[in-house]
């Protein structure tokens, strides 16, 4: 039986492929974010890039033992 992805992991498949393209500056993209884009957009942006990281970080731990 097929998966039904859920909006977030649509979502986080979408950013995935962006940040995946090499030809984009990451630098301007952040630059643009913070001049352009409403403080709750940057704030978001923070939460999500930690919940990533502890995710990452707690399937390492795990893999140690």
């Amino acid at each position: 039986m097929r998966k039904i992805k859920t909006d977030e992991e649509k979502t986080a498949t979408k950013i995935e492929n962006l940040l995946s393209d090499l030809r984009l500056n990451i630098d301007d993209i952040g630059f643009y974010l913070a001049e352009f884009s409403p403080t709750i957009i940057y704030n978001r942006l923070l939460l999500l890039t930690e919940a990533a990281e502890f995710a990452k970080e707690e399937r390492n731990d795990i893999r140690e033992y």
